[in-house]
């Protein structure tokens, strides 16, 4: 039990970043020389992002329809309404940058890797999870900066977002760039695929970059001025509630749909899991710096508590004997 709750090698790594800026923040040219870095950075990322992408694992998995509406609902409807809801609670008891961080988490998309790890791990059906997963990030790439301008907006916090400005950027800091890898693929899809684990360090360097540029630019905004201990438990709290809430409609939704096991495992992880790697840079590309580092602050705890409830799912899924069964033959 100790062990599956030990936060893995990424988060810690996230968190000393985190510690590193509100220590060492960057400012002035060098903040300006971290902001291109950055920039650059995301591109890159989602370059990589489509680079990696088989279009023969999507294929493979794009028959689920059922699967893929479902999860796409809860990633998209389920998720912000549960968030809107949180929302009306009074801002003394929920405070408007809480509630804002909460809204941006509640619209991204799913994450990819994990997803498609837990619903390995519980034997679901991967190849629908690929595609569900694949499709939710593309989706999103629109679909997010209008759910969070209309959200958190709608919530007095956050600043306005410029929608047409913010899909713009989104655009061409993320879409081109991963149009342009998936298109590259041909030529570099050999490569992509014998160096996965360098390739991996790289994405996790990116997002730790863009994390100290947004905590350094949110610290010398006066950050933790506003964040205290009992915020901090507030959202660790509240994202508890919020995967809780999540996983049940995912269950309850896969069974009333009369979803096969496999699928409904697929669903459960896609549609309860939020993306880091994703999340990130779309706040970058969204907001203004010093916002970013309070915006991304549920989204980085969110991420920790939903590793260690979705692993632990994985092993109930896994142990279950039409599981254990089906591995054996």
């Amino acid at each position: 039990m100790l062990v599956k709750l030990r936060p893995d090698g990424f988060t810690i790594a996230l968190f000393t970043v985190v510690a590193i800026a509100s220590v060492l923040p960057c400012r002035g040219e060098v903040a300006d020389a971290f902001a291109i870095a950055t920039r650059l950075a995301i591109m890159l990322l989602f370059f990589m992002h489509g680079a990696k992408l088989s279009r023969e694992a999507i294929v493979r998995g794009a028959g689920a329809v059922k699967l893929h509406v479902s999860a796409l609902s809860v990633t998209y409807i389920v998720f912000p309404l549960i968030a809107l809801a949180i929302a009306l609670a009074p801002d003394r008891i929920v405070s408007a940058d809480i509630k804002a961080g909460l809204m941006f988490l509640a619209v991204l998309p799913s994450t990819v890797q994990s997803s498609i790890a837990f619903t390995s791990i519980g034997h679901g059906n991967v190849a629908a999870a690929v595609c569900s997963a694949s499709l939710s990030n593309i989706i999103g790439v629109f679909l997010t900066p209008l759910l969070a301008g209309l959200l958190i907006h709608a919530q007095g916090a956050g600043g306005e977002i410029d929608t047409v400005a913010a899909i713009r950027s989104v655009v061409v800091t993320l879409l081109i760039p991963f149009i342009v890898g998936h298109l590259s693929r041909p030529l570099i899809g050999r490569f992509v695929d014998r160096h996965k684990a360098f390739l991996g360090k790289l994405d996790r360097g990116s997002i730790l970059l863009v994390v100290y540029t947004a905590f350094s630019a949110a610290v010398v905004d006066g950050l933790w001025s506003r964040v205290s201990g009992v915020d901090l438990a507030t959202i660790a709290g509240l994202s508890v509630l919020l995967l809780a809430a999540v996983l049940l409609v995912s269950l309850a939704l896969s069974r009333v749909l009369g979803m096969s096991r496999a699928d409904e495992v697929a669903l459960v992880f896609c549609g309860s899991t939020k993306s880091l790697a994703s999340g990130v840079p779309i706040a970058a590309a969204l907001f203004a710096a010093p916002l970013v580092g309070m915006l991304i602050l549920p989204l980085m705890i969110y991420h920790q508590i939903q590793l260690i409830v979705c692993a632990v799912i994985a092993r109930v899924y896994a142990d279950h004997p039409e599981a254990v069964a089906s591995a054996a033959e």
